[in-house]
């Protein structure tokens, strides 16, 4: 009876595993995965990296807004508020003029009140007539401006740089009160 013992362990035998120098060391496994890990590393800082280095062009305030069609505009006299970009447009004598909404003063919107025909602050009382001159009050200037161009028949206002509104005593727009405008 031995010798078929012997013969079924033969026939039953477990299949050689394989050698440990075969299989990946663990030492080996781990100092690669830390390289993988270190280049994906410097891949993401250098995405990063580039993408604060080279910003994408701001739409809205800070950037270039559209501000809408030039016809918009023809009424003498007219204004009109832009959200996005927190300017009012104005129409006086065939000009289009940007204003930003903030107050030289201390910041506070200005709006506009077409039934008096000046933007008035409400915080400190400074008066800008229809082109934002200033008129009255404490502000130390007139309502800064953003630079206009028309492009395809579109009134673009660029509000990333802005433009020291004219000093007391400039007066080439109208004096407030009511003039016909529309809000």
């Amino acid at each position: 009876m031995t010798d078929d013992r012997s013969k079924d362990e033969e026939t039953t035998a477990v299949p050689d595993t394989p050698h440990v120098d075969q299989a990946v060391p663990r030492r080996r496994f781990l100092d690669n995965s830390w390289k993988v890990l270190g280049v994906a590393l410097v891949a993401e800082a250098a995405w990063t990296s580039y993408d604060l280095l080279k910003p994408a062009a701001a739409s809205g305030f800070g950037g270039v807004v559209n501000a809408g069609a030039v016809d918009d505009f023809i009424e003498e006299g007219s204004v009109a508020y832009s959200l996005n970009g927190r300017f009012y447009v104005t129409q006086y004598q065939g000009g289009l003029r940007a204003l930003y909404q903030k107050c030289p003063h201390l910041g506070c919107k200005v709006p506009w009140n077409p039934a008096t025909g000046e933007f008035k602050c409400p915080c400190h009382g400074s008066v800008f007539n229809l082109i934002g001159e200033y008129q009255s009050g404490p502000a130390p200037r007139g309502m800064d401006r953003f630079p206009v161009t028309i492009e395809n028949n579109q009134v673009i206002v660029d509000t990333s740089a802005f433009v020291e509104g004219p000093p007391p005593g400039t007066n080439e727009g109208p004096a407030p009160g009511p003039t016909g405008t529309s809000g």
